[in-house]
């Protein structure tokens, strides 16, 4: 006997990674933290693209994840590229102690 995923498996998995995704952007000071964070969100958004594509029989969800996928490498690399250079700048990556902005 083998058990059987079913879509609501899918997505309960996704409102888990969306819940803690938000949790981390929210309560973290850590800007490396919430880049992850970030990164878990629009993983809990492929999850259920691809899960809705495949209810519906269509590849259209898949195409979205994909470039989805994309923007979010394009995200990360320019995000730590900055976090970089404010490292170097500040000495620090907490959000609290970031106040370059500020006159």
């Amino acid at each position: 006997m083998t058990a059987q995923l079913t879509p609501f498996h899918f997505i309960a998995v996704s409102a888990l990674l969306l819940v803690v995704g938000i949790a981390g952007v929210l309560l973290r000071r850590n800007l490396i933290v919430v880049l992850m964070s970030i990164e878990l969100i629009l993983n809990a958004v492929n999850i259920n693209l691809v899960t809705f594509s495949r209810i519906h029989g269509q590849t259209h969800g898949q195409v979205f994840a994909l470039m989805i996928m994309a923007v979010a490498v394009a995200e990360t690399a320019v995000g730590l590229a900055l976090l970089i250079a404010l490292y170097r700048n500040r000495g620090t990556v907490l959000a609290d102690e970031i106040d370059l902005l500020k006159w």
